[in-house]
């Protein structure tokens, strides 16, 4: 295991600086952070690293909101082979979704962040935000926060549930058996939609952020009332509603794995999942056609999120990644996680991310030092191409 900030791993040649950077994104944490690295390249994996108290390249962290790429490549699989049709009313596939206006609300404005559904009016105990059927079933009862299709807004803790009961009522298996059976277990991809007993010794529960007096001032000047819409969409204005950092931490929300913010993975998983998404990997075919791919990365809603009070930009299902990291080509998609996860894929590059950590950072969401990596990630892949 590693110590302090000494970095573990691995590097193919060429990649050196990454392993640098990583290094000094440790140190730059005083030496306490506990993260992992790993990048593939045309389908090669390239990073391999870790660094950090009792963490190895094998150990499993909440994946928070990264688990929505996880359910969303079932998605994409779905309507790559017709079964479903990101343009058909949600209510083709479930009809008692079809109340309180949401008769007209598409696949696609779900997927993208625009149906308006971000919570339920009296929100949700732990055990029921941990069972995606709970939540979809009080959803298919609520009226929408805003006009469908109108704006959008980050559907945080629900878009899986809403995306998976079409996935339940169209195939009648969850996107947790889907994923299992098509992804997880076939391409050997270490992540987890519900993770079973016997890799429970793996996990390592989630720390929360340092609170420092000029992050907890941050904190408070982006807070949001629990009423608000923001509270409603994180579901704090339920009276029993646990801190967001601490959800990987309860059993029930591992065991079951909702797909909106309940995965448990490594890096190495996070990455393998994106490598195989796009291109082939161990003589396996990639999982979407180049089509497919292009399809889901398209920026479908950008701007102003009435949620998160910040500019963002949403495919279908995943992020815009390259309009966060404009050094990316043009067409990378995937999701990051509160914890400070980054995972996607760069179809351009021909490149597949993974990073995660086990102490969330400031401010919650993808960690600050991925900018750093990815910057140096792509330089290292450019060299490459010079050589």
């Amino acid at each position: 295991m590693a110590e302090d900030n000494a970095v573990q791993g691995t590097v193919a040649d060429g990649f050196e600086p990454v392993r640098d950077e990583f290094a000094a994104t440790a140190a730059d944490e005083g030496g306490a952070i506990a993260a992992q690295l790993v990048a593939y390249h045309r389908g090669e994996r390239v990073v391999d690293l870790w660094t950090g108290p009792e963490i190895t390249g094998d150990s499993l962290l909440g994946a928070y909101s990264a688990s929505k790429g996880a359910a969303h490549l079932v998605v994409a699989l779905l309507v790559q082979e017709g079964v479903l049709d990101l343009d058909r009313k949600v209510s083709h596939y479930w009809p008692e979704f079809a109340v309180e206006g949401k008769q007209d609300i598409t696949l696609r404005e779900v997927l993208s962040h625009r149906a308006g559904l971000v919570g339920a009016d009296t929100g949700f105990t732990l055990e029921e935000l941990a069972d995606d059927r709970i939540v979809a079933e009080r959803l298919g009862r609520q009226r929408p926060y805003w006009r469908p299709g109108s704006t959008f807004g980050y559907h945080a803790m629900v878009v899986a549930a809403l995306s998976g009961e079409v996935v339940r009522r169209a195939t009648g298996r969850t996107i947790q058996e889907h994923f299992a059976a098509r992804v997880r277990d076939p391409y050997r991809v270490d992540v987890h939609l519900g993770l079973p007993d016997d890799q429970e010794p793996r996990f390592l529960s989630a720390q929360p952020m340092v609170a420092t007096p000029e992050r907890l001032a941050g904190l408070a000047a982006r807070a949001t009332g629990a009423n608000s819409l923001s509270g409603i969409a994180f579901n704090r204005h339920h009276p029993q509603n646990p801190e967001l950092w601490k959800l990987p931490n309860f059993r029930t929300i591992r065991a079951q794995g909702p797909a909106s913010s309940g995965g448990v993975a490594s890096a190495r998983g996070l990455a393998r999942m994106y490598a195989a998404t796009i291109g082939p990997l161990d003589g396996m075919p990639p999982l979407l056609t180049p089509g497919t791919a292009a399809a889901f990365a398209q920026i479908h809603s950008i701007g102003y999120d009435l949620v998160t009070r910040e500019h963002k930009a949403f495919a279908v299902g995943f992020h815009a990644t390259s309009e966060v990291y404009p050094v990316l080509g043009q067409g990378a998609f995937g999701h990051s996680g509160a914890g400070g996860q980054q995972a996607f894929a760069d179809p351009r590059n021909a490149l597949a991310y993974g990073y995660s950590r086990r102490r969330l950072p400031f401010p919650y969401g993808p960690a600050p030092e991925n900018d750093r990596l990815i910057r140096v990630l792509l330089g290292a892949v450019g060299g490459l191409a010079r050589g």
